[in-house]
């Protein structure tokens, strides 16, 4: 997600809004305190009379300090503290490391830090690291210098392969020995047809719909495919996905149905698969803001996060990111076309 504007600052200040706790603070000029969002204190009676800042840092540099009531300082202590664990979790992804090990480093109780972890991040510090260690592994299986999959495997921190297919295979959305060789020996079928919202393209491995993508022109839709699976054997099959193509069709039509339902197979992080879920529940003809997402996966200061798992959704309409906003209510970004999002969302609310 981007960097709040001024206005959406303002706005989260007059709400008390606890979900862009940490992503900025503010400080009013006529006290000299700076505070957390979420503040229960009196507000300015306008914009003007608060400055904001990136940290705590910058704040008290300029001269403010901080507020007793909303103790902004802990949550940047808390940020630092999700941070460090993070790098740890990150430079360690081949290595077991238990909570009570990170607490003890961090100087914190596991139960506090699993709390305060999955709060900023998302994931759990367990999930976390699974996450980078399956990008570990798929970093080792595209790698020049990796041998084979077991090499890669062992290479990951994976004590087993079968581990390692078990953690990984969802996300993958292949087998590793497929993922290493970018698709190679593997068929995706696809095909192309004109849509009320333009060109729509649907691709599909043998377990499912891997990509359904919005666009302007067949080139550049066939040009990503091949750069996605460059090593695959692609090949256009109108009739085999046919069916698919009347559901899609149906559901662009006025058909009142929530989403597409197809069968899918795709590759996902932990955080990107609840987050995806998540969309998928949000009724036809209603939208969600990227807080309110955040939120409901328990973790409300994740937005960004949120934000990132909705622009690599890799199938358009199945997973309706379309139906995510910003806080301000403005329709925020859509990886196929911003006039695209209004005209799905406003066929959707007829």
């Amino acid at each position: 997600m981007t960097a709040a504007s001024s206005a959406e600052r303002w706005q989260a200040v007059l709400e008390h809004d606890r979900h862009f706790d940490g992503r900025f603070f503010y400080g009013v000029k006529s006290t000299g305190i700076y505070c957390r969002p979420s503040c229960p204190s009196r507000r300015p009676k306008s914009e003007t009379g608060v400055q904001f800042f990136a940290d705590h840092v910058a704040a008290e540099i300029a001269g403010f300090r901080a507020c007793l009531r909303c103790r902004p300082r802990e949550v940047s202590a808390q940020i630092a503290m999700v941070e460090r664990v993070s790098r740890i979790l990150r430079d360690r992804a081949d290595e077991g490391v238990t909570l009570e090990e990170l607490a003890a480093t961090v100087g914190v109780s596991p139960f506090h830090l699993q709390r305060t972890f999955k709060r900023f991040s998302g994931l759990s510090p367990r999930e976390y690291q699974q996450a980078q260690r399956n990008d570990l592994f798929k970093k080792e299986l595209r790698s020049n210098d990796s041998e084979s999959v077991t090499h890669a495997v062992y290479a990951a921190g994976y004590g087993s392969s079968s581990r390692a297919y078990e953690d990984s295979g969802a996300r993958l959305g292949m087998t590793p020995a497929q993922y290493r060789r970018a698709g190679m020996g593997r068929s995706i079928h696809y095909t192309i047809f004109d849509s009320t919202i333009g060109k729509v393209l649907i691709a599909m491995t043998e377990k499912g719909v891997c990509a359904l993508r919005l666009g302007d022109g067949e080139d550049g839709l066939i040009a990503e495919l091949k750069t996605e699976f460059c090593n695959a054997h692609l090949e256009r099959n109108d009739v085999r996905l046919e069916p698919f193509v009347d559901i899609v069709t149906h559901y662009l039509g006025d058909a009142g149905e929530d989403t597409p339902e197809l069968p899918l197979d795709l590759r996902a992080s932990t955080f990107q698969a609840r987050v995806w879920q998540a969309l998928r529940r949000i009724p036809r003809g209603e939208t969600r803001t990227y807080s309110d997402i955040a939120v409901e996966l328990g973790a409300p200061n994740s937005t960004r996060a949120v934000a990132r798992a909705c622009a690599t959704n890799p199938v358009a309409l199945v997973v309706p990111c379309h139906r995510v906003i910003a806080k301000s209510g403005s329709l925020a970004g859509y990886r196929w076309g911003i006039e695209r999002k209004r005209r799905l969302l406003a066929s959707e609310r007829k």
